[in-house]
């Protein structure tokens, strides 16, 4: 399947167990067409929400057992049935997208993490327990991966999102750091950016290392596509890093040759883990 914007879903890739690609398959079918509801188009926001809504009121009626379902949430209902999955992640995913169409700035880190436990982390879950992974410490290593691969599409896309109105560093760095939100990408503010950068990859790359085990006690496909997952995202903050944090002008993005590395570096993960570890 196409992957265009909702890239926090490893979407039917080669390491997927066949058994598993339709279910990945219709819970991703659901989360891109939400977040296209919340992010394309030329629809008002009260036209967004409400669309949202529905996509509430069609969950709500699968947990009650009705079966005319749109063809979509047919197969979301299978889906939630065969592997007795919760609701609850697909409703916080929802949530997200309903705060995208009515949020556009974030004045601390924390609340800018509770929007990733909602926009991202719920993947990480679904995707542990459709393999049967979903014990407590998992999932919390799981939430630490996601949440920075959610604050690592930020840092990569500020410019993107700064053309839509939106800016998802907290107020209080930008304040720290002396950094105008109106003035961006002013370049007599680079220094200031650069400073302020260096400290939000940082704190990225800190959370991703935090959740990174997860990806070594996973057995299997399931190990392998995560170190590859942590791998990608750790890569994409060197790139921010080498273009010295200049993201307005070259936006950071894995190239072909980058998937070699990304692969060599997933197969060497466990000593390169400890290594890194040991100096975060």
């Amino acid at each position: 399947m196409p992957v265009d914007h909702y890239e926090n879903f490893p979407v039917a890739s080669i390491l997927l167990p066949k058994r598993l690609r339709p279910a990945v398959e219709a819970i991703y079918a659901f989360a891109r067409s939400a977040d296209d509801l919340a992010d394309e188009g030329e629809a008002t926001p009260e036209e967004r929400l409400a669309a949202l809504n529905a996509y509430e009121a069609a969950l709500a009626r699968i947990e009650q057992g009705a079966t005319d379902h749109a063809p979509m949430f047919e197969r979301l209902a299978q889906v939630m049935r065969e592997y007795d999955m919760p609701a609850r992640p697909l409703y916080d995913l929802l949530s997200a997208f309903k705060q995208d169409v009515v949020v556009s700035r974030y004045q601390t880190f924390d609340a800018l993490l509770d929007y990733c436990a909602r926009s991202a982390n719920p993947v990480g879950f679904m995707m542990l327990h459709l393999y049967g992974e979903a014990s407590e410490e998992n999932v919390r290593d799981s939430d630490a991966i996601c949440s920075a691969l959610q604050l690592i599409n930020f840092l990569q896309d500020v410019a993107i999102d700064l053309h839509k109105e939106r800016i998802y560093i907290p107020l209080e760095d930008l304040n720290r750091f002396a950094v105008s939100p109106a003035a961006l990408d002013n370049p007599s503010a680079r220094p200031r950016w650069r400073a302020l950068m260096r400290f939000e990859v940082d704190r990225a790359r800190q959370l991703m290392l935090s959740g990174a085990p997860l990806a070594l006690r996973l057995p299997g496909r399931i190990g392998f596509e995560l170190r590859m997952v942590v791998q990608g995202g750790l890569r994409i903050l060197d790139a921010i890093e080498a273009v010295e944090y200049d993201i307005f002008l070259h936006r950071p993005k894995l190239a072909k040759r980058d998937w070699i590395g990304i692969v060599w570096s997933s197969i060497r993960m466990k000593s390169r883990l400890k290594a890194a570890l040991r100096t975060a």
